[in-house]
């Protein structure tokens, strides 16, 4: 897969990405993430973990079907039941690999798997030889590896390539590591698991204590030839490896590691928006290459340096990640065409049922406002094109709301089923009102656990992109909205949440509402 100069790119933004609190994902929004990632030349791209539910065996279907170039992974347990679940998702895939994985720290033994060093030997000798009967590549993972004592993990590693698995993967699960510490644990393991010719030594690093990347870059200086880890570091606890990251450290300190990459980085602001957009989960404007600051100059010193040869605080261009694209003024006039190829560049491929929803929508947005910028179409795709799920069940119709001497009064009107159904509440503000009233007519009252309010661009015309955080008997979904009135934006952002709650309750099988 990788020869000794190239470093390939694992992205698993579509499965550990996704388990970040508050991350929900629905099909199309997954889909459009894939075939993003297959434009930036990702090199593997793990789709999600299919034995988990129904749900997660179709996602990784229909981007094994639809998505071409990276090779499709699915993650399983080193059970028969998940290896047989991950190699069916895979059928549709041109280039396909089965990721299994088993813990193998003291810890982990003792109080997770409550198994024997020797008993997680033999489901390894198992496991990846029937995955292998299944698949032509096999990742192998031994989850909390750098916990794990050398000695142990090189005799499951090594019983593992006896198996057949083609990539062995050592992760640093629960970000425990020390760059130097971990470069020397690494070389240890490759020199004593001495696989063959061909086959790949990969990481995944965490980033608990910040040390995601640095561990990374170390692992391809001790000899590892695949990094795992996903867009903007998304992940649960601190998060992952930022790919981005990596791969800029790797390109602009070639001196050092002397690898290549085949990612194509021009692509990596793009793609970090999409994803940030898609998610709710916002990118900090100092974050390192994808930031809205990463290449600003504020200060007077900076920018007469910069003035005078950009390099003198500049070590990697703009244009190589990009984050200068060229700029597109769409309009009232705009063409379909013209409409189509702005949202390719912004990182978005729809269907034409899709496309069709979204020109629409934005001829609407046109006619309401003069100026609308890069972000009010990202906006607008996310909420009316791709939150929308097949099992979307409450829809907003109206809203009026009014203040009174005792706080804001606010009537909404949902559509459920084909009928109307309308309630008002008093409130100490609109949304506290007009929420209030949404859970009235829902006959559930859903809590809040996050709540943010951003600007699709910078100026005063812009409009309002909300994004929630609900729960409800003990589950959690997300949803969001776009409008002029942020009033607006804020409450289809809660219905959405809402329609989303359904949708992982199913999931799940809990019941909400006597449904």
């Amino acid at each position: 897969m990788a020869g000794d100069d190239m470093v390939a790119f694992f992205d698993t933004t579509l499965r550990d990405g996704e388990q970040a609190a508050g991350v929900n994902l629905n099909p199309a929004e997954k889909l459009q993430i894939a075939r993003q990632l297959a434009a930036l030349r990702i090199d593997v791209i793990e789709a999600g973990f299919p034995a988990a539910s129904p749900g997660d065996f179709d996602c990784v279907e229909t981007i094994a079907r639809e998505v071409a170039g990276p090779t499709i992974c699915a993650l399983a347990r080193a059970r028969e039941d998940d290896i047989r679940a991950a190699a069916d998702s895979l059928q549709p895939a041109e280039k396909s690999r089965i990721h299994v994985f088993i813990a193998t720290s003291p810890i982990h033994l003792k109080h997770k798997l409550r198994m024997t060093p020797g008993q997680v030997l033999a489901e390894v000798e198992r496991a990846v030889p029937f995955a292998r009967s299944l698949a032509r590549e096999v990742e192998f993972s031994a989850e909390d590896a750098s916990r794990s004592e050398p000695e142990f993990l090189i005799k499951v590693f090594r019983a593992a390539v006896a198996g057949g698995a083609t990539v062995i993967n050592i992760p640093d699960t629960v970000g425990y590591a020390m760059p130097g510490e971990f470069a020397r644990f690494v070389r240890t393991i490759i020199d004593g698991a001495a696989a063959p010719d061909g086959v790949v030594y990969s990481v995944h690093c965490h980033n608990d204590l910040g040390l995601a990347v640095a561990n990374s870059l170390a692992a391809v200086g001790a000899g590892v030839r695949q990094i795992e880890g996903t867009i903007n570091g998304l992940g649960e606890r601190g998060g992952n490896a930022s790919l981005e990251e990596v791969a800029m450290g790797l390109r602009t300190r070639r001196d050092i590691y002397g690898v290549n990459v085949r990612m194509d980085t021009s692509k990596l602001v793009t793609t970090s928006r999409l994803v940030s957009r898609l998610t709710g989960v916002v990118v900090p404007p100092n974050k390192p290459i994808v930031g809205a600051n990463a290449f600003a100059h504020e200060a007077g010193i900076h920018q007469h340096g910069v003035l005078a040869n950009r390099e003198t605080y500049e070590i990697m261009r703009a244009e190589d990640v990009g984050a200068e694209a060229a700029v597109l003024v769409l309009g009232k006039h705009s063409g379909r065409h013209a409409f189509k190829g702005h949202l390719e560049s912004l990182g978005y491929r729809l269907t034409r049922e899709q496309l069709d929803k979204a020109f629409m929508s934005f001829k609407r947005l046109c006619d309401a406002k003069k100026d609308v910028s890069d972000g009010d179409i990202e906006a607008l795709v996310a909420d009316e094109v791709l939150s929308v799920a097949p099992e979307h069940r409450y829809d907003l119709k109206r809203l009026e709301y009014e203040t009174h001497p005792v706080g804001v009064l606010s009537l909404v009107t949902l559509e459920h089923g084909g009928k109307e159904l309308s309630d008002s509440a008093i409130g100490n503000g609109p949304i506290d009102a007009a929420c209030l009233a949404v859970r009235r007519i829902i006959g559930i009252k859903p809590e809040l656990h996050t709540f943010t309010v951003t600007a699709t661009s910078a100026r005063t015309s812009a409009q309002g992109e909300t994004h929630m955080g609900v729960g409800y008997k003990g589950i959690a979904a997300s949803g969001r909205g776009v409008s002029t009135d942020v009033v607006e934006a804020s409450v289809k952002a809660f219905i959405n949440a809402v329609n989303n709650l359904y949708v992982v309750a199913a999931a799940k099988g809990v019941k909400i509402n006597g449904d």
